[in-house]
């Protein structure tokens, strides 16, 4: 158990001002609270004379007062602030952050360029499942870029670049500037771009990493650009390069009124996405870089995860995938029996493994993860009500931020939990029967598992410690329980699966029980 409190973390951006404020619960727990961005534009004008100009000191600290303001309503009794590019070269940066100390009582850490990217590469490796490969990490702010390339807990690479939306835009874009982009404008910007990126590329070359990850307002706005222009072979989650081309060509051809309607695009941005987009195009460009994955989070969730890292007991504190974390993390928030739920962890396991021994399943270990992380959150329904929670499992699995996993896998562990209970899997159940037949097979069986999990720790107690499945020379399958005191209830329940084992599995059900000692089962989650 660890001291309930709350927590604000505020990133103060060159373009946009960011928060983010968390209740950090006894069980170990993150409840978002609130998350807020405001267009701040520190950087405007600033970077051909190296100050911030007197209007974007008060738009930053009057974005940062009332960022405080609503912190401390939400309780927070701690606020975690850092500053990037604009303010570190800034001649006038103190003058900044004395008024933010004085009129919004906000201490700000103005961080280093490497220290940004470390920072972005924290927050946006919490949301992704990168298992044992690597991924290259590109994040285009207002006045640098941060190129990364790490693993799923370890940075290799880290390079920062004065190379940002405002800062190209302020450079080669007159303040009056409004019409169409040139292609020789713009051949111009792209070979002054290159040049800077040169030897960060010919450093990141050198580190093999076979996925590509984008984060920040201009590369998540260029996806949605592409995605609603190009919605064949681009999503708001994965740009791909010839369609940014096609985006970009769209793009420079309008003037800035007529940019701020393009489909997709956040009219706010219209003036300095440009700028950016040619960052995005020459570095996919010079690395051959095909397709690049979109990601939600960056610096303000990186400085949360640091947060959390430095608390012991907290998950995010030890070096576990992003899936098993974010699946703990819903399961706690839920207020789940972490014991019984641990059980049946275990119990599906032995079920799934010794099934496969037997040849009742090809199911591989992607399934089998799937299966124990959907009975780890079977019963997170109850935090809605008893009556039917299975349903509300489902739901709730469906419908939460579970990091790491895709809308497939997602699907597959809220079908799971589904049929923990009453009725098992029929075909003219809803969503269920829109699945294709490989998908409804496959929750059959997993379901199946689970169902039979939760049979045999019936009454919370702990007292099946071991269970296996295998097929008899006549064809029916056997379950064997080895257990320790009064089991009738469990074994009760496991005969109501007679119907369900033979539908899936083409044999009779038949129970050995035997006597067993020794500790509860306890599972253990993958990752």
């Amino acid at each position: 158990m660890i001291a309930e409190e709350t927590v604000a973390f505020i990133d103060i951006g060159t373009n946009s001002i960011r928060l983010l404020v968390v209740r950090l619960n006894q069980n170990g727990s993150v409840t978002v609270l609130t998350m807020q961005k405001e267009v701040a534009r520190l950087g405007e004008g600033e970077f051909a004379h190296e100050e911030l100009t007197p209007e974007a000191i008060g738009r930053g600290v009057t974005i940062c007062k009332n960022f405080v303001d609503l912190s401390l309503a939400f309780g927070a009794t701690e606020m975690v602030a850092v500053a990037t590019s604009a303010t570190r070269e800034a001649g006038n940066a103190d003058q900044f952050l004395e008024l933010l100390q004085r009129e919004a009582n906000l201490e700000v850490r103005v961080v280093s360029g490497k220290e940004e990217a470390r920072l972005i590469y924290r927050g946006v490796v919490s949301g992704i499942d990168l298992g044992s490969s690597r991924a290259l990490f590109i994040d285009i702010g207002g006045g640098s870029t941060e190129m990364i390339i790490g693993g799923q807990h370890d940075y290799l690479t880290l390079e920062s670049m004065k190379l940002g939306a405002i800062r190209l835009t302020n450079q080669f874009f007159r303040a009056d500037e409004s019409g169409v982009v040139s292609r020789k404008k713009y051949a111009q910007i792209q070979q002054f771009v290159r040049n800077v990126l040169a030897q960060p590329l010919n450093r990141l070359r050198k580190t093999p990493y076979s996925r590509v990850v984008g984060s920040s307002g201009t590369i998540q706005n260029l996806a949605e650009i592409a995605a609603r222009l190009y919605p064949a072979t681009s999503t708001p989650d994965c740009l791909r390069y010839e369609d940014l081309r096609l985006v970009i060509r769209r793009l420079c051809s309008l003037r800035l009124d007529e940019r701020r309607r393009v489909p997709g695009i956040n009219p706010e941005r219209a003036d300095i996405i440009i700028g950016g987009a040619v960052i995005l195009e020459s570095a996919m460009s010079e690395l051959g870089i095909e397709k690049i994955w979109i990601s939600p989070h960056g610096l303000r969730e990186g400085l949360l995860m640091e947060y959390l890292s430095r608390i012991p007991g907290l998950p995010h504190a030890e070096k576990i995938s992003v899936r098993r974390r974010s699946v703990v993390q819903l399961g706690r928030s839920c207020r789940i029996d972490e014991t019984h739920a641990m059980t049946i962890v275990g119990l599906s396991a032995r079920l799934f493994d010794s099934a496969r021994d037997a040849g009742l399943h090809q199911s591989g270990e992607r399934e089998r993860d799937l299966l124990l992380y959907a009975a780890y959150l079977h019963d997170i329904g109850n935090f809605i009500s008893f009556s039917d929670h299975h349903l509300h499992s489902a739901y709730i699995i469906r419908n939460a931020e579970l990091l790491g996993f895709d809308q497939a896998e997602i699907t597959t562990m809220a079908e799971i939990a589904r049929y923990h209970r009453k009725k098992p899997p029929r075909k003219k159940d809803l969503p269920f029967s829109q699945y294709d037949p490989n998908l409804q097979d496959q929750i059959r069986i997993l379901a199946l598992f689970l169902r039979l999990a939760e049979h045999l720790d019936r009454t919370h107690a702990g007292l099946v410690m071991d269970a296996r499945l295998t097929r008899s020379p006549d064809g029916s399958i056997m379950l064997t329980i080895e257990g320790r005191g009064d089991c009738t209830l469990e074994v009760w329940g496991v005969r109501s699966e007679v119907a369900a084992v033979r539908k899936v599995f083409g044999g009779g059900l038949v129970i050995e029980m035997r006597e067993g000692g020794g500790e509860s089962l306890r599972g253990e989650l993958p990752g």
